[in-house]
């Protein structure tokens, strides 16, 4: 069996660079293929869509909609948002 020791210098490296990615997200500084911002916020998506926040939680729920959650807010990819404007679901 191969066994992998982790130091705390590790931890730290990781938890380094995990900060950095959810920055990265939350500032809107990863961009997608075409130029835009990778993720999107709740009120972006509802405005691009031209949808209600009752709206926006179905597509949740029913996982229409893929999102990532990080502290108390959702987080939506452009392209999952692009397809649900040219009304895809991604099966097909």
């Amino acid at each position: 069996m191969l066994l992998d020791i982790l130091t705390k210098e590790d931890l730290q490296v990781f938890k380094k660079e995990l900060l950095d990615e959810i920055r990265q997200i939350v500032k809107g500084k990863t961009l997608a293929e075409n130029g835009e911002r990778e993720w999107l916020r709740s009120r972006e998506v509802r405005k691009k869509l031209n949808i209600s926040p009752g709206t926006l939680q179905n597509l949740r729920i029913t996982g229409l909609l893929p999102f990532k959650k990080i502290g108390g807010s959702m987080y939506y990819r452009s392209s999952d948002v692009d397809m649900m404007m040219e009304g895809g679901d991604g099966n097909g």
